[in-house]
Parts: structure tokens; C-alpha cells; sequence
């Protein structure tokens, strides 16, 4: 790096792997609580809770809890829990409500947590990064022992914690392929986040972009929504994300030239979401492809980013995006002379 700044972000982002093996050795120090929480099937519906990045991983974390365990969840904004719970629980069902904090002292997470002690039909429990945290105090929580950053922006904290939750998903669906998948992303996370470094650093300084539009379905539209808030928070450029097909219905009157638009490929949708990219590019779109795998299909693409791992779920893959978003954020910051350790306006714990 030419300079100063990034000096805690870029060792965060590139110790991920790191940090999803501790995650994946200490869930399994922990499996009592998939049984007695997420696994528990007293309970009518799982709700994941979180604020800003944490809100968006924790929609990745309902959708794969969905897709695998295939029992009810859903994911909402703390501040929803505990300011407008009835329009998001109805009564006289069993919840369990997931609170998702990295730091575990976010006061809307906390609030949402103590709305509903000692409400009948509530089970709280956590994911967090901070064992001694406020959160890991008052509710069980899974730990992500290498989470932990100083940077104000998320990155292998939430990598991490996505990755654990999801593990602890294939524990509760008691599918051996999915608990094989998680030791797969595992192996390869380490490869894919050096290959993303590299792949990130090139393809911005390659290229003149002042609007970013991330694109996503599935367990990827909580994703889509964290890139874009990753590179707002690092670099303050204009950004926004849709679920891919959805894009095409108004929002895609502002693609122009100088627009990237960042399509995060998956195998369940593939062909309908590279039509959607061919669209944007013959708009004048830079256009971005994350996938498992590069094809004849995706030659069209400016950029192609494989993550490999084509033969496992989009659900498990979906980890192995998070690092060259994660860069690009980052090098568009430095692009920018932005220093990404210190976003103006932001705090690492927002409270209130």
C-alpha cells in the first residue's frame, strides 16, 4: 500500500480464513447450543435480528436456516423487535429470537433482546464476536473467537459470523453433505481470499466508475445489500443494491456508462441473472460477475471473480463472495485517498 491508510482494515480483511477455522473448531465446542437453540424444534419460527451489517448477514443467515433446516425464520432490524414487534411476530406462536452483533453492546440489539424478557412464547439467544459483551451476558451465544477487528468496518468479523451461523444451520438439518460443505469452504477460503486481493486491486484501478449497483437472490440479496454497504462505508461513493431480476423493474433507468453493476452469481439462478447482466451491459454498464465458476456464459463480463467450489450449495459458497467485495471497497477507498480504518460519521458500536 502507498500509504497510511488501511492500516487495520486490510489485515482484517485478508484473516478471514483464519478467523472462519476458529469459528468452524469453536462451533464444535459449542454444539449443545444448536440443539437446545436453532435445532430445537419447540420453537414455531427462528427470527435473526441485527443493525447495518449485522441486520444484512443475519437475512443470509434466515434464508440458508430456511433453505437447509426447512422451518420458518425470518430477519429484521433490531429496532423493529422492539419498537414495532407485532408487525413482524404474531401472537401465540414459540420465536426464538438470534440477536447478530459483532460487538455484542449495540443498543438496538440489546433493547430488542430485553423487549422481550420474560414475554411469553420468547427464547432469545446471540451470535457475537465478544464473549464478556453485554449481549453474550444476558443470552447464550455462539462466539467467533477471530472476529474480533479494531477497523470500524466489518469484515472478517462478518465473514466469520455468517459462516458459523450457517455451519450451525447444517448442524440443525442434520444433512452430512452439509456439514461436509462447511469444511470445504474452510479449505477454501484461503486460496480465494489472496486470488480476491489480487483480482480486486487490478479491476479498480482498471477502471473509471462513479456509481456502484450490487445485485443478488436468495441467501445473495443479504449479501448484495452488505457490499454495498461496504464500500459506502469505506470509500462514499454512491451505491445501492436490488435483488437481480428485480433491478430490471425501474431501477435500471440509472445505468449509464461509468455504472458498475456487481452481479453476485448464483448456480440456482444462473442463466436468468447473466440475462439481467447482458442487459446492463449493452446499457454502457461495467459489469462485474462473482461466481463459482467462469464459462462461455459469463465472457461477455468486464470482470469475472470464480470463487470455485462450484459443486456445493449457493448457500455455503456465498462466504467465499465476501472477500473481493470486501476489496474492492477497499481499494476504492485508497483509489479515492479515503482512509477506510476511519469512515467519517461512524462508530464501530452505534448506540443510542
Amino acid at each position: 500500500m502507498s500509504n497510511a491508510y488501511g492500516q487495520l482494515t486490510y489485515p482484517e480483511i485478508s484473516a478471514q480464513a483464519e478467523a472462519l477455522a476458529a469459528a468452524h473448531k469453536q462451533l464444535a465446542a459449542q454444539h449443545d447450543w444448536v440443539s437446545r437453540f436453532i435445532g430445537n424444534p419447540a420453537y414455531d419460527e427462528i427470527i435473526f435480528i441485527g443493525s447495518g451489517s449485522s441486520y444484512y448477514q443475519a437475512q443470509t443467515m434466515a434464508a440458508t436456516y430456511k433453505k437447509w433446516v426447512g422451518r420458518p425464520a425470518s430477519a429484521h432490524p433490531s429496532s423493529e423487535i422492539f419498537l414495532f414487534r407485532d408487525a413482524a411476530a404474531v401472537p401465540g406462536r414459540n420465536y426464538l429470537l438470534v440477536g447478530v452483533s459483532r460487538s455484542g453492546e449495540s443498543t438496538e440489539v440489546i433493547l430488542a433482546l430485553e423487549s422481550v424478557k420474560g414475554v411469553e412464547g420468547w427464547t432469545t439467544c446471540g451470535i457475537t464476536c465478544h464473549e464478556d459483551s453485554k449481549m453474550a451476558q444476558m443470552a447464550e451465544c455462539l462466539i467467533s473467537p477471530l472476529g474480533k477487528e479494531k477497523s470500524t468496518v466489518m469484515t472478517k468479523s462478518l465473514s466469520s459470523m455468517t459462516f458459523m451461523m450457517q455451519a450451525a444451520c447444517a448442524v440443525a438439518s442434520g444433512k452430512a453433505e452439509l456439514l461436509a460443505e462447511a469444511g470445504q469452504v474452510v479449505q477454501a477460503d484461503a486460496d480465494v481470499v489472496k486470488a480476491a486481493d489480487d483480482f480486486a486491486k487490478a479491476f479498480v484501478n482498471g477502471h473509471e466508475l462513479n456509481k456502484f449497483i450490487y445485485l443478488g437472490m436468495g441467501s445473495y440479496y443479504g449479501l448484495s445489500q452488505e457490499a454495498c454497504l461496504k464500500i459506502k462505508e469505506m470509500s462514499y461513493v454512491w451505491t445501492e443494491s436490488f435483488g437481480t431480476l428485480e433491478f430490471r423493474h425501474g431501477p435500471k433507468s440509472i445505468v449509464e456508462p461509468g455504472t458498475l453493476v456487481c452481479v453476485l452469481l448464483s448456480e440456482t439462478a444462473r442463466s436468468y441473472e447473466l440475462k439481467v447482466a447482458e442487459e446492463m451491459k449493452a446499457y454502457g454498464a461495467t459489469v462485474l460477475v462473482v461466481t463459482a465458476r467462469k464459462g462461455d456464459d459469463t465472457a461477455f463480463a468486464d470482470g469475472v471473480f470464480e470463487t470455485g467450489c462450484a459443486d456445493i450449495s449457493d448457500e455455503a459458497r456465498g462466504v467465499l463472495y465476501l472477500p473481493v467485495l470486501q476489496y474492492i471497497g477497499f481499494y476504492t477507498a485508497l483509489k479515492k485517498n479515503v482512509d477506510p480504518d476511519h469512515p467519517r460519521n461512524l462508530t464501530q458500536v452505534v448506540k443510542i
